[in-house]
């Protein structure tokens, strides 16, 4: 321990407190965590040890910088934490009792009884997470050299922070805070509680019942998974389609998925109201002018986040921000004050962990190393893990005929791919739009199985700057699903080659 380190004081747990987030706790927020005591100045400070601080951190310190990383609540984030981590544990447990119920499809027996232990699936859950949580351990961040503290910052000037009462000086800064859950204001949710995306992964018992309010990917993926483990689940969407970002054909897809599954949707339906009685939840909601009651035993908020600025009296630092969109940063990801970049959930439309980590390299790279690389260079793919998977990169039809940008596209349907159907997974499609007139490739939207694996081809391809004719060309090991990108390039490869018929129209004639 530094000279001067101080204790930092005790930590919330999980209201669980098992064994694994007893672990997981000691990683993440050790409870004996001394802070260290700071040095004159720093290189570069980072604010938030999320997916985007702690990429942030471990770059600069690879870098050879002096570097704080300075966290009020846990490592990781809420990927680790609250987010995809524990998500995806869970929808793998779930899918696995579908799969048990359908097993007659996939050509057995299916289970005599199939009993749900929802409590050993979050136990599953928290073991992963524990597990995964080692390498983003505080341990490990001090092993590199980075000076880790625990402690609420604000800015005190545009070169320093107040560290609950220790003075931190910088000359370039990171901010990092990520963000926070979006709670609708409905009359009476507070009195009659309710679950985020962050609290539910605490249960330990499953509710009969369950009533999602927002039809987002979070919303849509929690309310399949507790669907399939036996809750009856209500979904109050305020929109006509779920995933109302997302091309129509891939959202009616999905609606068509999670009503097999038995999920009771309301669509254009707004909840407008809260109450409990003894124990229950009942939501009052209105869809064209009708009202009606979902009466549920727990509600989940799953409507978006919102980034997290408060707190950090960004106005003593010159850093200009807005609550909703997050931090104000160019193109460089510098914010309106020269010497603070921003980087994550932050300041970014996409709140997702791969664009985390690509937006911290950014700034560490253009904050440290006088770089000029361009947050509008990204290309950013993004998956919903529902059954089927919805997963995009690039632009939307809408988007190119709005920038008055021409298109073509070509579309496979999965019921034509070999291994789609040996899986029994033919719902869902790949769509590939191209530039007309060439094979460039302007972005895709993939509904399948395994779409989130297989729309890393068509980013490498967009990125590399590899068109769909090329793409043709490419072996696929067979079967596998990815052999549907491998028909939409031979589609588009066939109609970028005309003067192929012509000549073998004139040979045939010399003959």
């Amino acid at each position: 321990m530094n000279p001067g380190a101080t204790l930092v004081g005790p930590v919330l747990e999980y209201p669980c407190a098992s064994a694994y987030d007893r672990e997981l706790c000691a990683q993440v927020r050790p409870p004996d965590w001394h802070n260290p005591q700071p040095r004159s100045c720093y290189d570069w400070l980072v604010i938030g040890g999320g997916p985007a601080g702690l990429t942030a951190a471990r770059g600069a310190a690879a870098l050879g910088a002096s570097v704080a990383l300075v966290e009020c609540h846990l490592l990781g984030g809420v990927s680790l934490n609250y987010g995809s981590v524990s998500s995806q544990a869970l929808i793998r447990t779930s899918r696995l009792y579908a799969e048990m119920r359908d097993a007659s499809y996939y050509g057995t027996y299916p289970p005599t009884s199939i009993e749900v232990d929802f409590a050993l699936a979050m136990e599953r859950m928290r073991r992963i997470r524990a597990r995964l949580a080692r390498l983003s351990s505080a341990t490990s961040i001090a092993a590199l050299g980075i000076d880790l503290f625990f402690g609420t910052a604000r800015f005190v000037r545009d070169d320093a922070i107040d560290l609950d009462g220790m003075r931190l000086s910088f000359k370039k800064a990171l901010i990092a805070t990520g963000s926070r859950s979006l709670l609708p204001t409905l009359p009476g949710l507070t009195e009659a509680g309710y679950l985020t995306n962050e609290t539910v992964f605490d249960l330990t018992t499953l509710p009969a019942s369950l009533l999602v309010i927002g039809g987002g990917p979070v919303g849509c993926e929690l309310a399949q998974a507790f669907c399939r483990f036996g809750s009856r689940t209500v979904i109050v969407h305020d929109e006509p389609l779920f995933l109302p970002t997302e091309e129509r054909d891939a959202a009616q897809l999905l609606s068509a998925a999670l009503a097999r599954d038995g999920i009771e949707m309301h669509l254009n339906t707004t909840a407008v109201a809260v109450r409990g009685d003894s124990g229950r939840k009942i939501v009052e909601t209105v869809s064209d002018g009708d009202v009606g009651t979902v009466t549920a035993d727990t509600v989940l908020t799953g409507i978006g986040r919102v980034p997290a600025v408060g707190g950090l009296d960004l106005e003593a630092a010159g850093v200009a921000f807005d609550t909703t969109t997050g931090i104000r940063v160019d193109d460089f990801l510098r914010t309106t004050s020269k010497r603070i970049f921003a980087a994550g959930d932050v300041c970014m439309e996409h709140p997702f962990v791969d664009t985390a980590h690509a937006s911290a390299r950014i700034a560490v790279h253009n904050a440290l190393c006088r770089g000029r690389q361009r947050l509008s260079r990204l290309t950013i793919p993004w998956c919903t893990y529902t059954d089927p998977e919805i997963a995009h990169v690039g632009l939307y039809v809408r988007q190119a005929r709005a920038q008055g940008i021409p298109i073509k596209t070509f579309t496979v349907p999965m019921h034509d791919v070999d291994r789609a159907i040996a899986d029994g997974g033919e719902e869902g499609f790949v769509k590939i739009h191209v530039r007309e007139g060439t094979d460039t490739i302007l972005g895709a939207t993939i509904v399948a199985r395994h779409a989130g694996e297989m729309i890393n081809d068509l980013s490498l391809a967009m990125v590399a700057g590899i068109g769909l004719d090329t793409m043709a060309r490419v072996i696929h090991a067979y079967p596998t699903q990815a052999e549907a990108v491998r028909k939409a390039a031979e589609a588009c490869r066939r109609r970028h080659r005309p003067q192929w018929r012509t000549w073998l129209q004139r040979w045939r004639g010399a003959r």
